[in-house]
């Protein structure tokens, strides 16, 4: 008989009182705030550059200070997540988000803005893994997917939230209460993280079995879950990894897999979209920071929308087919908003537009959550921290090196050859995650790190 582990049922239990979506809903407010302060700046920049009297190249510094934070979050963070704990380390995410906020909202000039947005870039860096993988270890194998991908969601709601504060303080120009308004689901996460329990993975790789059972029998329903627990316990025997034993031999396909998947998320240039949408809407022709704002603000609707879409996909049609699909649509519409420019007039306008609603649509559906979800999936237990924090450190550094080139490029280059290039980097990631990336839809944590024990491929990780 398969065990609960296996299956992922939980039989003859009520469904936990929902409380594993509650727990899941919660840490996701981290994703929330790592999308609104990734997207809050777009618009606050409109009127930070006149203020300021920003250069292209401190615009491009400013822009792109979080994710210097970032980095260094990101490399902080496996740790953090590790030693203190999942729950610890997005408690913390919170209070350093508040200061971050505030920071912003009452700079006097250039150089504390810098600060403030480093200091968020620092929370975003922790929280953009802590809360995946804290997600994945709460979560049945067979609502994995769709349980982490709320994190995604989250990101994607808190990117257009930031999209409609700006809009609405657009007209009066109000910057700093743009940046202000990322106080609220601070305090909101802070609050709501300190009420919940620790993974229960977590508890049993630091000998608090007792404690992980109870919390394991509580996200499964009241349920004898005996046979899970024996299967964690087995794979907690290993103890908390060392920094070295991320370079054992059976481990280095999984982390080239996530570093992989980590720059192609990031140089097929999402964030470009994110951070400089007004810009490129302005370049294609909408003559007000305001409409430029509004249009952005729709294509991070399409972003919500597609993302929610994306939910029970995950756990229906899997991982990799999404992901194909998300880099080839990708592919295509930035070849569009190439072709669209290149013709320009008025029809730029319009292809501008849909060009990036597809594009956006398609990342939202495949290359957005899965990237998250894979590394909270296939590295150990015992250095899963500081695995997924590697791969964390490489979307981020990527993430910056695009960001602050985004601008030269489309100086140099222009605008044709700029997102031309993104289109041909879409399609060179669509045939790495053809030949790599596995399935690990429905298949436990613990069978999927056997599998990389047993040296099974990349491929036939998810294999049960």
């Amino acid at each position: 008989m398969a065990s609960i582990a296996q299956t992922g049922a939980m039989p003859g239990s009520k469904p936990a009182g929902h409380f594993v979506e509650i727990v899941a809903a919660v840490a996701a407010l981290a994703g929330l705030l790592f999308g609104f302060d990734t997207g809050v700046i777009s618009g606050a920049i409109l009127f930070i550059k006149g203020q300021f009297g920003l250069t292209p190249l401190t615009e491009e510094v400013l822009v792109s200070s979080a994710l210097v934070g970032a980095v260094c979050g990101a490399i902080l963070g496996g740790r953090m997540t590790d030693v203190m704990g999942r729950k610890r380390a997005i408690l913390t995410t919170a209070v350093i988000f508040t200061i971050g906020s505030i920071l912003c909202a009452v700079a006097a000039n250039t150089a504390w803005l810098v600060v403030g947005r480093v200091a968020v870039g620092l929370a975003i860096g922790i929280a953009s893994y802590a809360a995946p993988v804290h997600i994945g270890e709460m979560a049945p194998p067979k609502l994995r997917g769709g349980l982490v991908a709320l994190n995604q969601l989250a990101i994607t709601v808190g990117i257009l939230l930031a999209y409609v504060v700006d809009a609405a303080f657009a007209p009066s120009g109000g910057w700093r209460l743009m940046f202000a308004f990322g106080v609220l689901p601070a305090l909101v996460l802070g609050i709501g993280i300190a009420m919940l329990p620790e993974t229960p993975r977590w508890l049993m790789l630091h000998q608090h079995k007792d404690e992980g059972i109870k919390v394991l029998t509580r996200i499964r329903g009241g349920v004898d879950v005996q046979a899970e627990a024996t299967q964690i316990l087995e794979h907690a025997e290993a103890g908390r990894g060392k920094f070295t034993d991320l370079f054992a031999p059976f481990l280095l396909p999984v982390l080239f897999c996530g570093v992989g998947l980590a720059i192609i998320q990031q140089v097929t240039g999402i964030n470009t979209v994110i951070y400089y949408a007004p810009t490129i809407f302005e370049q294609a022709g909408f003559k007000s920071a305001e409409t430029s704002i509004i249009a952005t603000a729709g294509v991070g609707l399409v972003n919500v929308i597609m993302t929610i879409v994306a939910i029970p996909l995950l756990d229906r049609v899997g991982r990799r087919p999404l992901l194909l699909i998300s880099l080839g649509g990708m592919c295509v519409s930035l070849a569009a908003l190439g072709v669209g420019f290149a013709i320009g007039g008025v029809a730029l306008q319009w292809i501008g537009v849909l060009s990036l609603a597809v594009y956006i649509a398609s990342f939202a559906i495949g290359l957005g959550p899965v990237f998250w979800l894979l590394i909270s999936e296939i590295f150990p237990l015992n250095v899963r921290g500081q695995a997924g924090s590697i791969a964390t450190m490489a979307n981020w550094l990527s993430n910056f090196v695009v960001s602050l080139t985004f601008l030269s490029l489309l100086n140099a280059l222009g605008s044709v050859a700029t997102f031309v290039l993104y289109a041909v980097l879409s399609l060179a990631g669509w045939f790495f995650c053809f030949r790599f990336v596995p399935e690990t839809k429905g298949v436990p944590l613990e069978r999927i790190e056997a599998n990389l024990r047993a040296g099974r491929s990349l491929r036939r990780l998810g294999d049960t």
